[in-house]
């Protein structure tokens, strides 16, 4: 469906996106996660043909680039705030857009939409504005639907329903990339994560394999906290101090028993958490952060 390769974005001598490639495959809900000026919204901007690139990126098949966006045609988009015209009703916003009256008819039903659709948009509340602008992206049977802060402004039943409209499509075979600042959102309804940073992709994984592999932390206290720190810390093992406690990675476990064992410092206790999803972004982003930095 969506394949993006090697893209580098530079704007005012300075790289914006470095060497970015991914993948998104048919019925596919891929969580484009990072902080702010990250790069997720340049990336979107990218795949639409909006800036300038280097690399590849391609739609079916089809070669996308600023000046060719043939490969478009079955991409549907809501990036950073929805484009509407606001002394059109919102049913005229949507009829600018399609001539199948059936489908434009169909997405109204969906979202809930049909007590205001025939009120001019200059008048909605800003979630209705979100509500109108996720119906254009979804406009005409899209293969590849791309959301950028699709939940703005959507009270909790709206999420809700957006969130399952998101997974009805995807299961029809419909691909989605969709990047948020809310993760728990996020994290109920996509099928594959990637995380990135500083222009650069920091993680690409189901969410399945992330869960798993990043879901379990301990909280650690040995007979000799100050030298366990500081063996921590020159093996560049990322830990945080919490209330006496170091909180160490599952994935570091095993060198943290073998380096306390050689210096026959003992644990004291060893206590088994969860960690939520956004604690886990937000760990794996700092991780990244230090390994950039130390090298």
């Amino acid at each position: 469906m969506l394949k993006m390769t090697n893209i580098d974005i530079w704007i005012r001598h300075r790289q914006i996106i470095n060497a970015v490639s991914f993948d998104v495959q048919p019925g596919a809900i891929v969580g484009l996660i990072g902080p702010n000026g990250a790069g997720k919204t340049t990336i979107m901007k990218t795949i639409l043909g909006l800036i300038p690139f280097s690399g590849a990126v391609t739609i079916d098949n089809q070669s996308v680039t600023e000046t060719n966006h043939a490969g478009l045609k079955s991409v549907g988009a809501l990036i950073e705030h929805p484009a509407l015209y606001p002394f059109l009703t919102g049913y005229q916003n949507l009829a600018l857009y399609t001539q199948d009256e059936a489908n434009l008819q169909a997405i109204v039903t969906q979202l809930e939409m049909t007590p205001y659709i025939n009120r001019k948009a200059k008048g909605y509340s800003l979630g209705m504005k979100q509500k109108l602008g996720i119906a254009l992206a979804l406009l005409n049977h899209p293969q590849l639907v791309i959301l950028d802060e699709p939940m703005n402004g959507l009270d909790i039943d709206a999420t809700i329903l957006v969130r399952q409209i998101i997974q009805q499509y995807a299961q029809q075979g419909t691909a989605f990339l969709v990047a948020s600042h809310i993760l728990s959102e996020l994290e109920k309804v996509v099928t594959d994560v990637i995380i990135i940073n500083n222009g650069q992709v920091r993680l690409n994984q189901p969410i399945a394999t992330f869960n798993q592999v990043t879901a379990q932390r301990y909280r650690l206290q040995t007979t000799d906290m100050v030298q366990t720190q500081a063996l921590l810390t020159d093996q560049q093992i990322p830990f945080e101090q919490d209330a006496g406690y170091l909180n160490i990675a599952q994935a570091a476990l095993y060198m943290v028993q073998t380096l306390c064992f050689n210096q026959q410092i003992q644990f004291k206790a060893l206590i088994p958490e969860q960690v939520s999803f956004e604690q886990r972004i937000v760990q794996l982003l700092h991780e990244k952060d230090g390994d950039e930095h130390a090298n």
